[in-house]
């Protein structure tokens, strides 16, 4: 069984971090299980050579060889095991570094794209010369360092983007999907919950069909067809799937989880997480 190593990240000063916008670092080689990265610090990507495997979003993702990864912070995730010693760079920057729309849209940080591209010998020289090159402009004192630094993210991402594109480019067959698209798009945009103060807009099937401008039974059609679930359970799974990481990766308290996802009272949240999940909000936060 795989085992998440729960603690921070050791050698990030995280206040640092957040004042400069970015970080760019050598991965040090190592054999051991690397620290849980959490769900709301910092957007990453990075070049690493060697056997790993990532828990990405729940998926387990095998890394063998050279590759680009790329992490949202949004998704839960952890690298879990590494198999030989792994090396490599990293560079890691906050949403306000970037456009954060800009990072929300691209396939390389999506939700459901896999965030991991392999390279070739050639790739993987190419990128290599392009993170020692950041690396480099970081600890120079380059006056418009942060400037270049924007430019050699933009640069990896489009180049990793052009050696693999994205595997979900929308193609609608009839107005059917095309529905369903803009549902599932509405629905994830819905996502993930940063103020508990801020209760989830969009509850019902309802909700999303007066957004979407059409009638419900048109909507529950489409999706169904589309995904093969009623509009009601993808909008149950999607709020299941975030009361998960909010039970697991945030410190609120089970009241201010259940007021964020728009549900009046605690009560009623309880019994709808243990209707769905056969466990107590309480229980599978001590899991």
């Amino acid at each position: 069984m795989l085992e998440e190593e729960t603690t921070r990240i050791p050698w990030l000063n995280e206040v640092d971090l957040r004042l400069k916008g970015f970080k760019v670092h050598a991965l040090p080689e190592s054999t051991e299980v690397p620290v849980k990265a959490g769900r709301r610090d910092f957007y990453k990507m990075g070049l690493v050579n060697g056997e790993m495997t990532i828990n990405y979003g729940g998926q387990l993702l095998d890394i063998k060889g050279t590759a680009l990864f790329f992490v949202n912070p949004h998704v839960p995730h952890a690298l879990v095991r590494r198999i030989n010693r792994t090396g490599g760079y990293a560079c890691i920057f906050t949403e306000t570094f970037l456009n954060g729309r800009d990072l929300q849209d691209s396939p390389l940080f999506r939700v459901g794209e896999n965030p991991v591209v392999s390279l070739n010998a050639e790739q993987a020289a190419f990128m290599t010369g392009l993170f020692k090159k950041m690396l480099s402009v970081y600890d120079g004192d380059y006056l418009y360092k942060s400037d270049l630094i924007k430019n050699y993210i933009a640069l990896i991402i489009h180049e990793a983007l052009r050696i693999q594109p994205a595997q979900h480019v929308p193609a609608f067959r009839n107005g059917e999907s095309r529905i369903s698209h803009q549902f599932t798009d509405l629905l994830e945009k819905q996502f993930p919950i940063e103020r508990s103060d801020e209760p989830l807009r969009l509850r019902s099937p309802q909700d999303y069909a007066r957004h979407l401008n059409v009638h419900v039974n048109y909507l529950n059609r489409s999706v169904r067809e589309t995904t093969g679930k009623t509009t009601s359970a993808n909008i149950s799974s999607r709020i299941i799937a975030e009361a998960k990481a909010l039970l697991q990766h945030s410190d609120w308290a089970v009241a201010e989880i259940a007021y964020a996802l728009g549900f009046e009272y605690p009560a009623y949240f309880n019994n709808y997480f243990k209707r769905l999940t056969g466990s107590t909000p309480n229980t599978f936060r001590k899991v």
